[in-house]
């Protein structure tokens, strides 16, 4: 685990299979103003981390911010039993196993939500995915929104597969499936994209690929096909 920023660090897992591409995991870890720690998208837990957790401050929230992203769910519920799990519907709907304390839908007004601004991607029927905004590190979180997959890390057949669904670096962008699947609620998806500019973010981590630096000109690129005058009309 590193430090990216004040209050933000990054962790990368293990990679996991999907779609035959393999997928490097990661997690971000936030120190809230109250030093309880927010954890998105959490990784395998290992005893390595789990002590470096314990020096950063105690493990409060637990974030599933989309229906993909729930494999190590349980052993972290079972490691931190006094942290609280959020996740979409979907996610929760999936892994019935689990007790999740709040659903995004349905939280409008986090407890974090003075150090993490929020956004839930609505208007897909495949998924919804919630992506956040750290304040003081302006730094944009997304989970699968943007996957920015280093090309030269993928052999040449799964590298032209990456290509083929726009998420290799240096640009980026929702995978193929996933971006059709928003062609009837363009308008919808804009809304929210504006939403993400408007926050104004320096960086943009997301849990594949490789870190953005200047993450409102990517954000302009990446959703350029729902039109650039959708992306620059005045936030709702």
């Amino acid at each position: 685990m590193y430090q990216l920023d004040t209050s933000i660090w990054i962790a990368d897992g293990e990679a996991v299979p999907f779609f035959t591409l393999p997928y490097t995991t990661r997690m971000v870890v936030v120190r809230l103003a109250d030093q309880s720690l927010w954890i998105h998208s959490p990784i395998k837990l290992t005893g390595a981390l789990r002590s470096e957790l314990a020096s950063l401050g105690a493990v409060r929230y637990l974030i599933a911010p989309n229906q993909l992203h729930h494999l190590y769910l349980a052993e972290w519920v079972e490691a931190f039993p006094e942290a609280q799990l959020i996740g979409t519907q979907q996610v929760a709907k999936k892994r019935k196993d689990l007790r999740f304390d709040y659903q995004f839908e349905d939280l409008l007004e986090p407890a974090w939500q003075d150090d993490i601004a929020q956004c839930l991607i609505t208007g897909s029927p495949v998924m919804t995915e919630c992506v956040f905004f750290h304040r003081q590190s302006q730094t944009l979180i997304v989970t699968d929104l943007i996957e920015n997959f280093r090309p030269e890390a993928l052999p040449p057949f799964k590298r032209k597969i990456a290509e083929w669904s726009g998420v290799t670096a240096p640009n980026g962008k929702t995978p193929l499936d996933w971006r059709l699947s928003f062609w009837f609620h363009k308008d919808e998806l804009a809304t929210h994209i504006r939403t993400l500019i408007h926050w104004a973010p320096q960086r943009l981590v997301m849990a594949h690929g490789e870190i953005i630096d200047e993450a409102v000109p990517h954000l302009l690129r990446a959703f350029s096909w729902l039109g650039k005058d959708k992306l620059t009309a005045p936030t709702d």
